[in-house]
């Protein structure tokens, strides 16, 4: 969409729409089309001949057939134009068939007899020319940019009667049989060639091809009894090793058939699943079913034995354990099947990158979303746009959409500023093929960058380009400066415009093209990905929905400006880092077999800038690597946010195509009144339960066509529109003709005849802050509403409607982002993360009442209620983190004597945890640094951020009252990781705070009073010790937070730590445990009173 570099802002209530920075009134020109023409048979572009003009087959009526086709008809077929009759004309290169008249001029007799081109008899190159004729198939199609149709869209109307008509699939009975031309496409609507193929499809049947019947069947190759053998023999070779490419891959060493090119590279499957090796899965899985079997014996003990002197004690710690195995068990049995999965990058290009062709990859919008640039540097935003913009992917297909919701004149600027940058940056990145793309990251890489690049232009380029950063740097950081002091009047543009965002909470809609619009080049001519800039219209009075509204006004304004059918959305500090990324993504979705039932594809998240030690457990190791592996191999991962690859059609509420399954073989067995009786039930029952799915889905079932969508829109087919009636479309997606019409093209694409004006008119409109008014977005389509974490209510609904997600872990991190080191930072992100969770439980979307009879699977639903009750484990946790020191101050116990069995139970419980952590952290490669860092967190987020998280979640979903915890920076130190090291007070910090002090309290109270009552008392002490210790050490990445890097606590806790320990002292004189139980031992005074 060309906007000629202006930014364009509006509202559609307001009826207001503007062109700042215009100095004349912007003319809408039209964009030129390519144009080509389309073979009529088999769907594919005809070549250009020699002579640079189409290949024409019939001379007569020149109907629209490619070369293949025609040598095809002429070869195997009726030799005639299925369009007028008249017999084709051999064309000079082709070879000569029987029946040709005799040609005067020049000689051609290496191509009449095909006598200089015997090598292509060769079964190597037959093999090569049906892959190059077959590497279209299964592709999905792009709509059409010239005025010829398709076949599946010809007009049969249109034809003169006297034409024998083409029909696809099926015979017309009203056509005679002498004037009907039967073409059936091999693969239906996946492909669209109809040359006969080496390997036939098992679950297709090709009808005959046309025969003459004046003609012999042997003339045809038919008949004889040795062609049939041959032919049997030969479908049997080609399904045996068919069967073993489907199911064991493909060993190119031991199949070297040359008439099998199905085996070739460019047809291969692009990803595969690697199963866990059964050596690491077996034992693994015994071991979880050995540890059900500990828990049912050690709740059986622990129930039947209660602790009378300490009924309490022992009720409270029985209620925990109970919640932790049903935790457990929610958290474990997800990972029962764990998977990984493998890429095949060249075969996707053999597939979809013809050599001298335009790419056939799909294309990818890729949103941003940024709010306020002082808390999210634009430095930061500006190596994440500048990564994108040079991602490995062509730039004709990627469209980045920067989402400024805090419409801030700073962020707009910066995207000026790096538009410009990308000029010069982009075409070094791949002219040089260097990681990452952030320059940022680039130029910070401790690493010989002149490794293996030993190019004196590559030296002098790099020193040159790492000056030009430095100086964009500047630009960027004196932008941040000059946005800290907010002039009285507001911020003003370059022409002296106001800016319109100068209110936040009030401005219109606005959309910059800053790159992609004719005329903006890289540095070498070379053309760059669209760069658009995007703040949605805020008004008063309105709910907005923070992120996930953002997110769903960048579905819409990217739908009507580019409309590519996969989306990428990623936050602003989180850069691509592998410039495959989307080629990655694309081995799942584009795939022809399974593909189409991929909602979104899933990236691990990875970090930069944190230390080596991971104090807090950042990288989250354990999550990513162990726990979606598991969710790989049900129904697929979480959304978790940023990172994802998503299909349009998904988001937009629409179910998953349902796989059609074969009918049932009958049965002639059982009495004929049994049968009638069984198919008068199973009828009633069909019917009952078709004619429910066919209520349920009408609104959700996807139409390709939809009538009377505006004036200037064309190409939209009118036949099916009565299946979903406009009034349900506006109800579903708002009132936009628009970009209703862009959700009924599957493979994306702008409507034909849309004009620039009304493209730019609706796309103010469907960013405008009432749009969303009495619509499904935020409840059935988009993101949806309702939690902080709409990442994983989002990924919920879609795998209700039967989609399946996919986890994706490139041998390069995708993308790496930035994480809070800082203790107080990290808390309340969990925190945040964990009122989410809260919310999700508390509402009607809480996946243990929702979504059953639908597409989602019972182990993937026990992932989402475990992803959405875990914060409910915090009052367990602090109980049972609490008892320990009770015990020891009391002198009680949760468990009463322990037998010999009882000994045994408790052993065998604690071993078989640990084998079960072990096993997972050897397939999952995770370290047991990394999975005791997050043992650790756990504890302490549990504590802190769930306990508080589940507090105020329940205030403001019951009683409606929004409660925020705030962070006050207390200082920090200059250096590397010096974040790590900055104290922040927050009241997150007082529970895992007192927690520690009362156990390091009740761990010296307990020595002290074995040491006192002697030897007897230290056998019982253990067991309340090891509690005491196993909780203290949990804690000791809190304390050493709270220590900071000088090792000295600050002023703060040690207030807390005197009046919280004055507290327990006093308590500790009342309750005087020393004293004994019994009665009063009286002594002789040792004074002589008289």
């Amino acid at each position: 969409m060309d906007t000629k570099g202006r930014l364009v802002a509006g509202s559609h209530n307001r009826n207001e729409f503007v062109l700042i920075n215009a100095d004349e009134i912007a003319r809408v020109t039209s964009v030129k089309e390519l144009s080509g023409q389309i073979c009529q048979i088999c769907g594919d572009e005809i070549e250009i001949s020699l002579d640079g003009e189409p290949f024409v087959a019939c001379n007569e009526c020149a109907f629209p057939v490619c070369r293949p086709c025609y040598e095809y008809e002429r070869r195997e077929g009726n030799q005639a134009c299925p369009q007028c009759k008249t017999r084709y004309k051999r064309i000079k290169g082709c070879p000569r068939v029987e029946g040709d008249e005799e040609e005067d001029g020049a000689d051609d007799l290496e191509n009449e007899f095909d006598i200089a081109s015997q090598d292509r008899r060769d079964p190597h190159h037959i093999a090569a020319a049906m892959l190059s004729a077959r590497l279209n198939i299964n592709r999905g199609s792009q709509p059409h940019v010239s005025g010829i149709s398709t076949p599946a869209e010809f007009d049969a109307a249109s034809v003169a009667t006297e034409i024998p008509l083409l029909t696809y699939g099926e015979e017309d009975a009203g056509i005679s049989s002498d004037k009907h031309a039967l073409i059936v496409p091999p693969f239906m609507s996946c492909g669209k060639r109809v040359h006969p193929m080496p390997v036939p499809d098992p679950s297709l049947t090709l009808p005959p091809r046309p025969m003459d019947p004046k003609k012999d069947l042997a003339d045809y190759g038919y008949g004889t009894v040795a062609w049939k053998e041959r032919m049997e023999d030969w479908k049997r070779k080609q399904n045996e090793k068919l069967q073993v490419v489907k199911h064991e891959g493909y060993n190119r060493d031991e199949f070297e058939d040359p008439d099998l090119p199905v085996m070739d590279e460019g047809r291969q499957p692009l990803s595969r699943k690697l199963p866990i090796p059964s050596s690491k899965i077996n034992p693994y899985r015994l071991i979880i079913l050995l540890r059900l079997v500990v828990l049912v014996l050690f709740f059986h003990y622990r129930i039947l034995h209660p602790v009378n002197d300490a009924y309490v004690l022992w009720l409270l710690s029985v209620i925990c354990e109970i919640w932790f195995a049903v935790s457990w068990i929610l958290d474990q049995f997800p990972k029962w099947c764990p998977i990984e999965r493998e890429t095949y990058l060249d075969r996707l290009s053999l597939r979809y990158e013809k050599e001298g062709k335009p790419s056939d990859l799909a294309s990818v919008d890729i949103f941003v979303s940024t709010v306020d640039p002082l808390k999210e540097p634009p430095l930061i935003t500006a190596n994440t746009v500048l990564s994108i913009l040079s991602v490995d992917y062509p730039v004709d297909k990627v469209a980045c959409y920067v989402s400024d919701d805090g419409a801030a004149m700073l962020t707009f600027e910066a995207l000026s500023e790096t538009s410009e940058f990308a000029r010069k940056w982009v075409p070094f990145c791949k002219k040089f093929s260097i990681e990452p793309r952030a320059p940022e990251w680039y130029f910070s890489q401790k690493v010989d960058y002149l490794r293996d690049k030993v190019d004196p232009a590559f030296v002098r380029e790099r020193r040159a380009m790492k000056r030009e950063y430095e100086e964009f740097k500047v630009r960027i950081n004196g932008l941040v400066s000059t946005a800290q002091k907010v002039p009285e009047e507001g911020w003003t543009m370059q022409d002296g415009t106001p800016w319109p965002g100068n209110n936040i909470r009030d401005h219109p809609g606005m959309i910059q093209v800053f790159l992609g619009h004719d005329g903006v080049r890289d540095i070498e001519g070379n053309e760059l990905p669209r760069l658009i800039y995007v703040s949605r219209e805020k008004r008063p009075g309105f709910d907005h929905h923070k992120k996930a509204g953002a997110m769903n006004a960048l579905v819409r304004v990217s739908a009507i400006i580019s409309n590519a059918p996969f989306l990428l959305n990623v936050d602003c500090d989180h850069y691509i880092n592998n410039s495959k990324a989307l080629r990655e993504a694309m081995c799942f979705m584009m795939d022809p077999i399974s593909g189409k039932k991929i909602c979104y594809v899933q990236f691990p998240q990875r970090f930069d800038g944190i230390d080596r030690h991971d104090r807090y457990s950042n990288r989250n190791v354990v999550f990513f690597d162990i726990n979606m592996k598991g969710l790989d191999g049900i129904q697929g991962p979480i959304y978790v946010g940023t990172g994802c690859v998503f299909r349009r059609q998904a988001l937009y509420g629409y179910d998953a195509p349902v796989k059609k399954k074969p009918p049932r073989r009958t049965c002639n067995c059982l009495p004929k009144w049994c049968c009638c009786c069984c198919c008068r039930s199973k009828k009633k029952n069909k019917k009952s339960k078709s004619n429910d799915k066919k209520n349920n889905k009408e609104v959700t079932k996807q139409i390709y066509a939809l009538e009377n969508i505006e004036e200037g829109i064309e190409g939209i087919d009118n036949e099916k529109s009565s299946l979903m009636p406009q009034i349900k479309f506006e109800k579903k997606f708002g009132q936009s003709p628009v970009f209703i019409a862009s959700t009924l093209m599957e493979d994306g694409g702008v409507p034909k005849g849309a004009t620039t004006a009304s493209l730019l008119k609706e796309a103010i409109h469907v960013i405008s802050c009432g749009y969303e008014d009495k619509t499904d977005w935020g409840k059935e389509v988009g993101w949806i509403y309702g939690s902080v974490t709409e990442d994983i209510l989002t990924g919920f609904k879609m795998h209700c409607h039967g989609w399946r997600s996919v986890y994706c872990i490139p041998k390069r991190p995708a993308f790496k982002g930035s994480a809070p080191i800082n203790l107080s930072d990290r808390l309340h992100q969990v925190l945040r993360w964990a009122l989410g969770s809260v919310e999700i439980f508390l509402s009607r979307h809480c996946p243990i009442w929702y979504g059953y009879g639908c597409g989602l699977k019972p182990l993937e639903r026990f992932s989402y209620i475990a992803s959405v009750v875990y914060p409910l484990t915090s009052i367990p946790l602090l109980i049972y983190c609490t008892l320990p020191a009770v015990c020891l101050l009391t002198g009680k116990f949760i468990v009463p004597e322990i037998s010999n069995y009882a000994s045994l139970l408790f052993m065998s419980l604690f071993v078989v945890i640990a084998v079960t952590s072990i096993l997972e952290m050897q397939w999952g490669g995770v370290g047991i640094h990394d999975w005791w860092r997050n043992e650790q967190f756990w504890v302490i987020g549990g504590v802190s951020s769930h306990l508080f998280a589940l507090f105020q979640g329940l205030l403001k979903v019951l009683a409606g009252v929004n409660t925020n915890f705030t962070v006050t920076s207390k200082g920090g130190d200059d250096g590397e990781f010096s974040e790590l090291y900055l104290f922040k007070w927050t009241s997150l910090l007082i529970p895992p705070m007192t927690l520690l002090i009362i156990n390091v309290i009740g761990v010296i109270v307990g020595v002290s009073d074995a040491i006192s009552n002697g030897y007897d008392s230290w056998g019982p002490l253990f067991g309340r010790l090891f509690f005491a210790i196993w909780v203290i050490v949990h804690l000791y990445p809190f304390l050493k937070g709270l220590m900071g890097k000088q090792d000295r606590l600050p002023t703060i806790i040690v207030v807390w730590s005197i009046l919280l320990a004055s507290i327990l002292s006093l308590l500790w004189a009342r309750v005087n445990p020393f004293v004994s139980k019994g009665d009063i031992v009286l002594e002789v005074c040792g004074l002589d009173c008289d």
